[in-house]
């Protein structure tokens, strides 16, 4: 299965953003995305299944437990993949930015109305 066909999956998405926190148990992972998607630990073990024989996972066996970690080679692909693509969102983003940064600068002017440093 291509990385993009696991990344359509927003279970599997969820248990990649739990991922890139670092190493964690099957245990843990099933209970944050049970409670969040309403699904059973069978359906969390096949997610967690197609992360693994995707490519995106990893899995370390402690006796009973198994601890998953994010598998970054994939997502690199995907990463270089999307790079052409990139230019239409950055320049929104940097004047997202910078408009940001205007209203912090506002909002420490109208707090600050002399310039003087606190």
């Amino acid at each position: 299965m291509h990385a993009f066909d696991i990344l359509g999956d927003p279970v599997r998405r969820r248990l990649l953003e739990l991922l890139a926190d670092g190493e964690q148990a099957a245990g843990d992972l099933g209970s944050v995305v049970q409670q969040e998607f309403g699904i059973s630990q069978p359906a969390v073990s096949r997610h967690l299944r197609v992360l693994r024989e995707g490519g995106l996972a990893t899995v370390r066996v402690d006796g009973t437990r198994r601890h998953y970690a994010l598998e970054p080679a994939p997502l690199r692909e995907v990463d270089a993949w999307l790079a052409p693509y990139r230019h239409f969102w950055e320049q929104r983003l940097d004047a997202l930015g910078t408009e940001l940064a205007r209203g912090a600068r506002a909002r420490r002017q109208d707090t600050n109305p002399k310039g003087e440093t606190p």
